[in-house]
């Protein structure tokens, strides 16, 4: 399947942050790429980030690490509340520190007293980005002053030797600054002082610790290029989206968790497939607009939106068991009006399969493409997350409906095609006044791709009707394989001489 980026095994933090297993295991992985998923980092004009150092923000719940995160990144990334926990997965970002980029990961709070199952899966899935990283950004809350969970934490991380800087994060004014004292004897250099909300002294932080990071010679050769089809996930919530994301990823990069709503900022990861290269985005599930009762709901619902603006595909994952809802088909409107090339996903076959009756299998396919009869040149491929079954074709439906969205068609042929979609099936004639005069088409061109977009001359734009239009998209699909892409057309009066 796919190759997991640098092969890094995850970290067990509570005695082996830099066990001899875990050195053994770096190792032996980093040494057979080929034969093990490559994971990549997280968007925003990213090359290889296999190749770019990392820096993990650690810290305990609560202590600012999203908000320093958003001052780093330089926009909103991470959902900010103050509500502890309120992060649940790896968020990552390359940032440039010092004329260096690195890759820096914010995460969960580590947590000692973790209760509940979603929060043993956030909290594992935060010790696996301290394990992964080269440099680890300690912060505590210099309000709060220095706890006991914070000197736990401490001892964890002096038993790495990767380096580690500690930053005392809320010194808002000057008169603050004596709070720094407080965390001196955690023993950590740099210890810096800032504030991430208002910006002082973060950056100062940040660039220490990114100056006891060895220099490397690949860095000179990252390909800003090297992102790949961006893919959005989307969904309702609870459909399997993450799951779907770490079985195409090859490692548990997103919290999975029975509980709905668990993932909620768009996450991005990159992986590589057969020598091509993706970036996937997994987003928090829509909810109706009146059940989205908290505002991290609400923002999760903007993320999610953005996400698609960014993508070149959107997956829209739904439950198969269930059927297409009326939220499934609000999902994919809004990912095709965001004119992404589109394909669905039926996960949780396995549900529908289990007693081999393709009559019912048959059946819930039509009920889907009647829900999401708006766009039924969108292919339905079955999956299952639990069983695997049917995710080994998804990589090549992406290739299939990428390459429809960006597809270019030479004015000549296109032309042709409409000389010929015309007198196929002429529009409708156009009244004016007392008489009716024929609508004749004149000149075609393509003006954009993602999706693609076409410009039609005709003498009378406004007297076309709605189901003609739906006629030459139709045809353009059939001729030009633009199955799952939305179609742009613009019509325009041909300027008079």
């Amino acid at each position: 399947m796919c190759l997991l980026r640098d092969g890094i095994v995850k970290l067990r933090m509570a005695d082996s942050l830099t066990s001899l297993a875990c050195r053994e295991a770096r190792d032996t992985l980093r040494a057979t790429p080929q034969q093990l998923p490559r994971l990549a980092a997280p968007r925003t004009s990213m090359s290889t980030s296999a190749q770019l150092p990392i820096v993990a923000i650690v810290g305990r719940p609560n202590v600012g690490k999203s908000t320093l995160f958003n001052r780093y990144a330089g926009r909103r990334r991470v959902l900010v509340d103050n509500q502890p926990g309120i992060t649940v997965d790896r968020i990552a970002q390359e940032i440039e520190v010092s004329d260096r980029r690195v890759l820096l990961v914010d995460t969960a709070g580590l947590d000692r007293d973790v209760a509940d199952e979603l929060g043993s899966a956030i909290q594992a899935q935060a010790r696996s980005a301290v394990e992964q990283a080269d440099a680890i950004l300690f912060v505590v809350d210099g309000q709060q002053g220095r706890l006991p969970e914070d000197e736990a934490l401490a001892r964890q991380l002096h038993r790495t030797s990767k380096p580690v800087g500690l930053l005392v994060n809320k010194i808002d004014v000057p008169k603050h600054e004596g709070r720094i004292n407080d965390f001196l004897g955690l023993g950590f250099e740099p210890t810096v002082g800032g504030s991430a909300e208002h910006g002082g002294g973060v950056w100062d932080a940040l660039e220490a610790l990114v100056a006891q990071l060895p220099e490397s010679a690949e860095e000179d050769l990252l390909d800003d290029e090297a992102e790949g089809i961006r893919i959005a996930l989307v969904g309702r919530p609870n459909v399997g989206k993450s799951s779907l994301l770490n079985h195409l990823a090859g490692e548990e990069r997103v919290v999975v968790s029975a509980v709905p709503g668990t993932t909620r900022d768009a996450v991005d990861t990159r992986v590589e497939h057969q020598g091509r290269t993706y970036t996937l985005v997994d987003t928090a599930g829509l909810r109706r607009p009146g059940r989205r009762d908290r505002t991290a709901e609400h923002g999760s619902a903007l993320m999610t939106v953005r996400a698609l603006e960014r993508a070149d595909v959107a997956l829209i994952v739904l439950d198969a068991s269930e059927g297409a809802t009326d939220q499934d088909a609000k999902v994919a409107s809004l990912a095709r009006d965001s004119g992404c090339a589109s394909a669905v996903l039926a996960n949780k076959w396995d549900r529908v399969s289990g007693s081999d009756d393709e009559d019912r299998a048959k059946q819930v396919e039509q009920s889907i493409r009647h829900t999401l009869r708006f766009m039924a040149d969108a292919p339905i491929q079955r999956v299952s997350a639990k069983t695997g079954a049917g995710i080994g074709r998804i990589f090549p439906l992406v290739e299939k409906v990428a390459t429809a969205g960006e597809c270019r068609i030479g004015t000549s042929e296109l032309n042709r095609w409409l000389e010929e979609t015309v007198a196929r099936h002429e529009p409708a004639m156009a009244q004016r006044g007392q008489r009716k005069k024929p609508v004749k088409f004149q000149y075609a061109t393509q003006t954009g791709v993602r999706p693609p977009t076409f410009l039609l001359f005709c003498t009378d734009p406004r007297a076309v009707q709605p189901s003609y239009r739906r006629f030459l998209e139709n045809r353009l699909r059939e001729c030009f394989d633009l199955r799952g892409t939305p179609i742009r057309l613009r019509l325009r009066a041909r300027a008079r001489k």
